[in-house]
Order: C-alpha cells, then structure tokens, then sequence
C-alpha cells in the first residue's frame, strides 16, 4: 500500500510539473541576434523581441511571419533603458542573462522561461498561437499562485478561475459581485511577485485559469502581441516598477482631497446656491459641487451634446461660479462624448467632420437611453481638437474640473469607424484618451494649473493623465458598500490610486441613515471625498436628519484634520507609484490569509482601517499585521500585531488604528482648503517601546501648480525617532525647495503612550495627561533648522 502511494504520488508530480512546464513542439529556434538596447530571435514562425526596461521590466513581442513589429503603445511611456546583456547559447538552451532577469529558451521543445534573481517567475506554455476567434499568448502557472488584476471587478481578492472580458461596460446597481465594469485593464500579479502586462488595447479576454490547467491566457481579436513581465523585491517596488512603465500620477489639486458636494443632479443655479448656503449654515466643510447633465439642458433626454449652460436654468453662470469660487467652492461640470441629432451643437458636429463614421464615411448614429446620437471620434486630431476648445472656454469662465461620463463608452457599436480603428480596437482606450486630450489641453493653455479629471472608464495608464476614477453606479446598500475595498484595492496595485465610490451608494431609493454613516466613515479613508446618489435621496449631509448629518459632519471634519497626512500620501503615490489604500500583503507576503484579505487594509502606511460594512453590528473582527503594535486612533489602546482579533464598535467611526512609530500630522479642521495652512498643526507620535527608531515625514506645496516639487516649489518636513537608555529623541528638520520661501512653524508635538511622567524635556515645556497617557510639547520653527526634542524618562 505504501509503494502504491509512492507511485501515485510520483505520478502526480510529475503530472503537475508537465502542466507546468509544458511547451510549444511546433516552434522551432533558429537563431538569436543582440542588437544596442534589444535582443531579436527567430523561430521556424515568427520573430521574438526582447526589450529591457532597465533590470527589473522585460518587453517580449512576438512578430509572426508576413507581420511587421508595431512599435506604439497605449499604455507604456517608460522609454527603455540600455542595459548590460549577455547571451549565454548551448546546443540545446539560449540564456539572455540581465543583472537581476534572466530569460532562457529551450530550443526544442520551444519554451521561454522567465527568472528573476535566479527564481523561476513564470513561462510561456504554448506562447502565440491563432485562432477562428482570437489571437492568444498563455503562461503556466504553479498551483498556489493567487491573481489579481483584470481592473475593476468584485470577484474576490483571488481572481483565478475566471474568464474576464475585456471590454469596459458599465454595471448598474451591482453589489457584491460583478464580472464586468467600467475598467478592463489586461494586467496580472501573482503572489509570486510579478506582473504580466498585455500591452494591447483592442477587445479580448483575460483568462486566470478557468478551466483549471493552470494556464493564464490572453485573448485579443487583434493588434499587438506583446506584453511585459515586470519584478521587484517587494509589492510597492513591484507596483511602482508598473507604474513607473506605464506613467506616475500627476500630483491632483489639494482641494480634491476635500469634501464634495454632488448629486444627480442640480436642476438650476438657485439650487447650487442654496445647497452650498446650507453646507455654509451647518459649518460643514465642502471645497467643490458638481453639476450633473442638467447644467446644459432642463430634460434628462434629448440635450446631451448641448455643452453650454442653459440659460433659463444657469442664468448668469460666471456669476454662480464666481461667487462659488469666493467661499472656497470649486465648480465641476459633467461631460459626454455623445452629440445627439437633437442637440444645438450637431450641425456644427456633422459640418466640423468630428463625429464617429459608417463604412461609407458619414456620421454613424444610433439610439440609446438618452436619444439618437453620434459619437465624438476623440481619436481624429480634428474631433480632439473641437471637444478641447468646449472645456478651454468653460474653463476660462472659472470651472476648475471635468466629470467624464459614460466614457466606456456606453453605447459603441462594433462597425462603428474611428480614424484609427474600428470601435472594437479603440472601445477600451476611449476613456484613456478622453482623459490625454484634457490633460495635454491642460499643459498647452493652463501649464500652471493641475487639471481635475474625474472618469468613470480607463485603460492601463491612464492615471498618467491624471485620470481619478470611481467605481461606477454601484447600489445604495450594504452590498454595494461591502464590494468597495477590494475594488479600490485592485485598482491601487492596477496604478489607478485614486479609485473610489460614490459615498452613500448611488442607484436606488434606499434612505438608510446607519448605511450612510458608515459609508462616510470609511470615505475619510479612501481617495476621494465625494458622497452621491440619485435625487430621490439626498446625497448631501445638510438635507439629512440631524444625528445622521451630526455624525457625517464628524467625518468630513476627520478628512480635513487629516489633510498633511493624505497629501503626503498623495505625493507618495506621485513620485512612486505606491497606492494611497494598500492590501495587507503589503506588509507580510508569509501569511497567505492576508493574500485575500479585503476587510482591513492600509492608508498610506501608517494608518490601519476597518470599514464597517453591515448592519447592526456591535462588534467585528479585525486583522492587525505583525511586526508593529497597533494604537485605536480614538481611545489610544494598544493591539499587538500579527492577530486577529474581535474589536467594540462605535457608532461615531470605525475602527481605526496607528502604526506604532508612526508620525501623523493633522490640523484643525477647515471649513474649504482655501484655508489651509501649516503654520500651526499637530505633530502626533506614538510612542511604542518596541520601535527604537522610526521616520516619518509631511510634504507641503501651494496645492495647484503643476510639477511642483520638480520645480523646487515645496517643503518637506522630515521627522525622525530615537530610543534608547530610556531617552526618547524626536527630531523635526524642514528641507525646502530652490524656489519656495521659508515660513516659522508652531508644532504641537503630541506624544502618545506615555505611561508616566518624564523627569524632563530639556529645552521645552510639556505637559502630561496621565488619564490618555499623553505628552503635549510647543514647538517652534522661526527658522529653516533642525529641532531635536529629547524627552528623558
């Protein structure tokens, strides 16, 4: 029986690793030539190109026989790098030997292995082949692999096992799960650390292993058969090696991290006025409102493509927006790509040439909800050109950003002709480009202003162009909040940082106040601050009861305290790619439990946050990674790492958390950004035993010009630990930019657990709250210096 065992297992093991390594019998390898920057080898049916983009990102394309190498990419704006190659041939494998990659191709059977570090990553199976139907590459995987990406899905964490389509579709009303959404991106990561980019845009499928063959396989109608296998040593330099191929996100406006007034939609300009008086009666922060398709047009149907106000609703627009502009409330106006027959503006469409084409070259029209329409063809220098000139002059009047909607597009029939291809091969980077021609439009006429872009549909890249996208018409309930953390997650890795929910949910009549606080609650910690909703419930906390609006105006007040913290952050994710809302993996890739944990998550580093996603609850668990103590931001209790554990619930929050070590600056809450300022805030340590040193750091600019720090116009404050012989140093020092002017600085430094009362804090005053076991010191910058506090226990 033992020996029958054996057997079975043998037989198994060598079953699985023949899955796994199995290859191409009908390639053949021919020759290999290394030419400056790129190896080029030939096969019996085609040509393989290696690209490097430095040590750490490989570009394969795969060049069958009669095709030519197609060079552009929609997604990539890394330029490559020459790097030291060499190539190591036998008589039966080829090594093309990088200083961390290494890529080895078997000769016959034919197969091309990828390593890093000497670890096997992954390896094509049959690599290109062709079908009735698509176009493929496939990849082996190993059993144990976990996979994420795909874009905006709800599917898990774990996205093995299924088939994804890709073609970017809206899902209204969705909840806790959804195959297909606004973002299709043809990305992969492995729990292996690394990612396979699919650097294509037309139409496809993404296959993660449906049929359970441990195969991975990309599907595409037609176009480019090339793809990236990108590395790193850990997962924020693995996502920011993708982010850094496909372009880092500009710097957003500060205003943006603010809260948004937004609903669908603002019938009139009294109306946009009188919400904004409210927000301004109940003391509640507010920094923009959003005006819906009602701001060129009185009906919901027939006028979209108007993209002028409507003077019986908005009589004097530059006055509203002016006056707006005054209390520190930035206006922010939707936009389509659709022209309807019916609209003012589709003669000057039809006779300016700027709209999508039949095959006999007139202007393609189809119905769909909102009437009979065409289609912007963005992709036509002329049809750029004609929408860019819309958003320069509304611009000009004031409005300081752009809501692109329906930008799957939403309706975009196949035989429908762009100028650079057919709907299909453009369908998923209509919205990619949409966002390009305002950010370029941006850098041509406003260099000095940061565009705000906010777009419900995207492709790989996309955040290049400052593109800030939401999670699509998900529903007002339980379900529709529970399906957002991993949403903003996958998208964080997938380069979108700033993906987001409308607070509060959006389609359906649900006036649920508990729903809404705990939607708001976990706002503060995502992205963007932007509750809406249909008009049938109010999106707005100022027309809600009075503990609901109390408790949500808590919230919009924590978002604003958190400012220094979230910008900071938000410049993080600027200069490296890093997500602003991070998976716990990112802190232990040993404990595979994390690889699929969606209830707890990381903002920014140091702040650790559990939504709280149904109803009546009293009290749930949390996971809290090991390596650090953990402190409840509101009670000061400290949780040791590496456990889950069952924490109380609050009705006033949800569970929050400080890395131990950690420096969180925070000020004084403010009624719009307009009005912040550094020159007085909170520097909060927590002190923890465990952690003899820590660093930390707050980055501040004007908030508006672009390329700021590039151009020297920021400071940074740095803020650094030191424990030791029961001597706790903290040390505050200010760098600033060649260009950016020195201002003093009042520092409340605020020392959280300390158990007792110091002997002395040489040079300072302090004070000790021995209930909250918190020390308060005064600080003060008067000059660019450096500040050492020592506390002596």
């Amino acid at each position: 029986m033992k020996n029958f065992k054996k057997i079975v297992t043998v037989l198994i093991i060598t079953f699985i690793n023949f899955s796994v390594f199995s290859q191409n019998v009908h390639r053949k390898f021919e020759s290999i030539k290394q030419f400056d920057s790129y190896v080029e080898v030939k096969t019996n049916d085609g040509l393989y190109r290696f690209q490097p983009y430095g040590n750490e990102i490989i570009e394969t394309s795969f060049i069958p026989n009669g095709e030519v190498f197609k060079p552009t990419s929609h997604a990539v704006v890394l330029k490559p790098n020459s790097v030291k190659m060499k190539i190591i041939e036998t008589s039966n494998n080829t090594e093309i030997k990088l200083l961390d990659f290494s890529i080895k191709i078997a000769h016959s059977s034919f197969q091309i292995s990828y390593y890093y570090e000497g670890k096997l990553l992954t390896s094509e199976k049959n690599g290109y082949s062709k079908n009735d139907e698509f176009e493929e590459l496939d990849f082996n995987l190993t059993n144990d692999e976990i996979l994420y990406g795909g874009g905006a899905r709800v599917l898990g964490m774990n996205r093995r096992g299924n088939r994804l389509q890709l073609y970017n579709r809206a899902h209204y009303g969705y909840e806790t799960h959804s195959e297909l959404m606004n973002f299709t991106i043809p990305l992969v990561y492995s729990s292996k650390m690394y990612a396979i980019h699919f650097d294509n845009a037309p139409i496809g499928y993404l296959d993660l292993d449906s049929q359970k063959n441990n195969t991975l396989t990309y599907q595409t109608i037609s176009g480019r058969k090339t793809y990236q296998i990108i590395a790193g040593d850990d997962w924020e330099e693995l996502v920011g090696n993708y982010v850094s191929l496909t372009g880092f996100q500009p710097l957003i406006p500060r205003w943006a991290l603010g809260n948004f007034s937004s609903r669908f939609g603002y019938h009139s300009q009294q109306e946009v006025e009188n919400t904004i008086a409210k927000f301004s009666e109940e003391n509640i922060p507010v920094d923009a409102v959003i005006l819906d398709l009602f701001w060129f047009g009185k009906e919901m149907k027939g006028t979209m493509g108007n993209l002028e106000f409507h003077k019986d609703s908005f009589p004097n627009p530059e006055k509203m927006i002016a006056n707006l502009k005054a209390k520190g409330v930035k206006t922010i106006l939707i936009t389509e790509p659709f022209v309807l027959t019916t609209s003012n503006k589709w003669d000057e469409a039809v006779k300016k040439d700027i709209l999508g084409k039949t095959k006999e070259g007139k202007p393609y029209t189809y119905d769909f909800y909102f009437g009979n329409t065409g289609i912007i063809d963005i992709f036509k220098p002329e049809g750029k050109q004609w929408f860019w000139d819309i958003y320069k002059n509304l611009n000009n009047i004031g409005v300081a950003g752009w809501w692109g909607d329906l930008g799957e597009p939403e309706e975009h029939p196949s035989d429908l002709l762009h100028a650079t291809g057919t709907a299909d091969e453009v369908h998923n980077i209509y919205g990619h480009n949409w966002a390009k021609l305002i950010f370029e439009g941006y850098q041509k006429d406003f260099p000095n202003k940061r565009p705000f872009i906010l777009m419900r549909a995207g492709f790989s890249g996309s955040q290049h162009y400052g593109m800030i996208p939401w999670s699509g018409d998900v529903n007002r309930s339980w379900g529709g909040l529970q399906s957002q953390v991993e949403i903003a997650l996958q998208m964080g890795m997938q380069g979108l940082g700033y993906m987001h929910s409308d607070l509060g949910g959006f389609a359906g009549d649900n006036l649920d106040d508990e729903l809404y606080t705990r939607w708001l609650q976990y706002g503060v910690f995502q992205p963007i601050y932007r509750p809406h909703a249909q008009e049938e419930v109010p999106s707005e906390p100022v027309f809600r009861e009075a503990k609901t609006k109390a408790l949500a105006k808590k919230s919009i007040e924590l978002r604003y305290s958190l400012l220094p913290y979230n910008y900071t952050i938000s410049f993080e994710n600027n200069q490296k790619g890093t997500p602003l809302m991070r998976p716990l993996f990112f802190e232990n890739t040993s404990d595979n439990q994390l690889f699929i944990n969606d209830k707890t998550y990381l903002w920014g580093n140091d702040i650790l946050v559990s939504p709280v996603v149904k109803s009546g609850l009293q009290a749930q668990e949390v996971t809290f990674p090991k390596g650090s103590n953990w402190f409840n931001f509101y009670t000061n209790e400290k949780v040791e790492g590496g456990q889950t554990k069952t924490v109380q619930l609050s009705t006033e929050s949800i569970p929050t958390y400080i890395r131990g070590g950690a420096f969180i600056p925070m000020i004084a809450p403010i009624q719009s950004t307009d009005a912040y300022s550094l020159k007085s805030f909170d520097l909060h340590f927590y002190f923890d035993e465990i952690v003899k040193e820590s660093k930390g750091k707050l980055y501040n600019d004007n908030g508006e010009t672009p390329n700021a720090f590039e151009n020297g116009y920021y400071e940074m404050l740095t803020f650094e630990s030191e424990f030791k012989k029961g001597c706790l140093a903290v040390e505050i020092e200010q760098e600033l930019g060649k260009n950016y002017q020195f201002s003093s600085k009042e520092i409340k430094l605020i020392v959280h657990n300390i158990l007792q009362e110091p002997k002395k804090v040489k040079g300072y005053k302090f004070t000790w709250n021995k209930e909250k076991s918190i020390l308060t010191i005064p600080v003060s910058i008067e000059k660019s210096s450096e500040k050492t506090i020592k506390i002596k226990f």
